[in-house]
């Protein structure tokens, strides 16, 4: 079992230095600055955020966490404490402090180097958090657990974009509404802003099955309160392609439609809601190349914080569904 905790903690050190690496600009760290920052030392835990040190290092606090406090079986509580470690000379991350207090106030200290170091500075790492495990039990299984979090973190900000959503604190409600500057397709053949359309409009319905279009009278155009709002983002398109002597000839149209991610839409699989197409699934969509509506793929989804704004939806005397942004959407 010790053999598996090593092997995971090595994976998400590995990882983790790899995804700190990432943030921003970085070097490796050296030997010499390995066991110097072993030195260094923060006077007040909770109050120090950001520590020059010879006016050559810096530690800051990482990603402004407050510390973890670990209660292992024998009810001792450890607390653990993260900062970067970085040049002052080009402001380049070296590695992160890792600060560990047992319940007698002894304190621990190891520094994981950044993904481009050398071997040898690993090396020393591992055998110094090796050294910390037989004074304090189960050092390297908490540690483990620490960098698996902070390693899931930077996974989930890498897979939106670099936004940290949770802090931006986008809304997952029942609102089921598009942005306001979605096109809706009108009667007349021309798109209006959502949030400009009125009762009375006639806008376009297309039945899915015949891929017949009709007009339908607004009967309401429905708002919801500014909020912060979780916006699912497909990015669809249709290709076709034809090889002739001279080459490969190749018509690309596409269509970007953004929505909460609970709005319904059908797809050739059945209805979905926009945060649950998968990628790969038609839609039907208008080619203004064919004037016909004709089956595109979705090739992309994001789903992000759109940040503060109203959200609208469309109540008609009939049909089931509309043309938003090209994208045939089913009504709600």
């Amino acid at each position: 079992m010790r053999r598996i905790f090593l092997s995971f903690l090595f994976i998400g050190s590995m990882h983790l230095a790899q995804a700190q690496q990432s943030t921003g600009t970085s070097r490796p760290l050296t030997l010499a600055e390995y066991q110097k920052a072993k030195t260094f030392a923060v006077k007040d835990l909770d109050n120090d955020t950001y520590v020059k040190i010879e006016n050559a290092y810096i530690l800051d606090r990482y990603e402004g966490r407050k510390p973890y406090f670990i209660t292992g079986d024998d009810g001792l509580k450890k607390r653990m404490d993260l900062y970067r470690l970085v040049s002052k000379e080009g402001m380049q991350e070296l590695g992160t402090m890792i600060f560990y207090t047992n319940e007698k106030g002894k304190q621990y200290k190891a520094v994981l180097p950044n993904f481009t170091t050398d071997g040898k500075v690993w090396e020393s790492y591992f055998e110094d958090i090796h050294a910390i495990d037989k004074e304090e039990k189960n050092f390297v299984l908490k540690l483990s657990y620490v960098l698996s979090k902070e390693l899931s973190f930077q996974q989930y900000k890498a897979l939106n974009q670099g936004k940290d959503l949770k802090a931006e604190s986008a809304t997952y409600g029942n609102d089921i509404c598009f942005p306001g500057d979605q096109l809706v397709a009108m009667a007349n053949g021309r798109q209006k802003l959502l949030k400009e359309v009125q009762p009375g409009d006639q806008v376009l319905t297309i039945d899915p099955a015949t891929k017949l279009a009709t007009t339908v009278r607004v009967k309401e155009l429905v708002s919801h309160e500014a909020k912060n709002y979780a916006i699912t983002r497909l990015l669809v398109a249709s290709v076709t392609e034809k090889t002739s002597q001279a080459g490969k000839e190749v018509n690309l149209s596409s269509k970007v439609l953004e929505a909460t991610p609970n709005h319904p839409m059908q797809t050739r699989e059945g209805n979905r809601k926009m945060g649950e197409v998968n990628l790969g699934e038609e839609v039907l969509c208008y080619n203004s190349k064919t004037g016909k509506y004709e089956p595109f793929t979705v090739l992309h989804k994001t789903e992000y914080a759109g940040g503060v704004q109203k959200v609208y939806n469309i109540e008609a005397a009939a049909g089931t569904t509309f043309m938003m942004n090209d994208v045939m959407v089913l009504q709600k």
